[in-house]
């Protein structure tokens, strides 16, 4: 199975021109790799149409950050999964952290996005993960936390039409994002195995991808990726970096 890694530049850059620049950077570092992989950045809505590879066999995909639950609508400042495959979009990340932090996204309106995106047939990145506070109660905590948003965040998903490869589930433990301080490969592991076991449960999810996001960076990312449970990695701060771009697409 290919391994997969997203770059999220989040809010980042500041200009078309800068994004073009990283862009470029990252699809040749992408090229000259031999490696098996599918590597994907996600860019802010207004870039998007700019930083499609010029090739459909590029390495390099493109993917939005964020998406609405209608195709069209009186939704002012909203984008629809219509919109974003339209315009040639493969990914999309739904419910990162801070988004449910900052701007007040519940399981619910996830629940919403990610069957839209998935009935849209956008590959759908969807982030899980607990805070610091829930991580201090313990193991039992942490898996109880994350089973629960899996469960609300996937309801009705028996119902839903969708490709079983274009689900993507992403483990960022909330205290580990930004913090540069990774969560420990292990404990990464057991993590992600627990949230296989729980994907098992539903024969349509069975071959469902994990992947590790929280402070990734070029010196751990092998770390997780060691392990053939780990599908690949959401790179933040580090995919910013052209230092950090080459050595993490070279690690892989």
């Amino acid at each position: 199975m290919k391994k997969l890694t997203i770059f999220n530049w989040k809010m980042n850059p500041s200009s078309l021109r800068e994004a073009r620049t990283l862009a470029e950077l990252t699809q040749n570092y992408a090229e000259k790799t031999k490696s098996n992989m599918e590597l994907v950045i996600a860019a802010p809505f207004v870039y998007l149409e700019n930083l499609k590879p010029k090739t459909k066999n590029s390495k390099l995909k493109i993917g939005a950050q964020n998406v609405f639950w209608e195709n069209q609508g009186v939704y002012t400042g909203e984008v629809s999964p219509l919109m974003l495959k339209n315009m040639g979009v493969e990914y999309v990340i739904i419910g990162h952290s801070e988004r449910r932090k900052h701007l007040g996204e519940t399981d619910e309106m996830i629940n919403k996005k990610v069957s839209a995106a998935l009935k849209t047939g956008l590959k759908t990145v969807l982030c899980v993960g607990e805070d610091l506070k829930i991580r201090k109660r313990g193991p039992k905590a942490v898996k109880s936390f994350v089973k629960n948003q899996l469960k609300k965040d996937l309801k009705g998903i028996g119902n839903w039409k969708f490709k079983i490869e274009n689900l993507v589930i992403a483990y960022e433990p909330v205290w580990a994002i930004g913090t540069g301080r990774a969560c420990p490969p292990k404990d990464a592991l057991e993590m992600i195995k627990f949230i296989k076991k729980l994907l098992t449960t539903n024969r349509k999810l069975q071959t469902t991808k994990v992947l590790y996001g929280g402070s990734v960076d070029s010196k751990n990312i092998e770390d997780f990726l060691q392990y053939k449970e780990i599908d690949g990695a959401l790179v933040g701060g580090a995919s910013l970096k052209p230092k950090e771009i080459k050595e993490i697409i070279k690690s892989l």
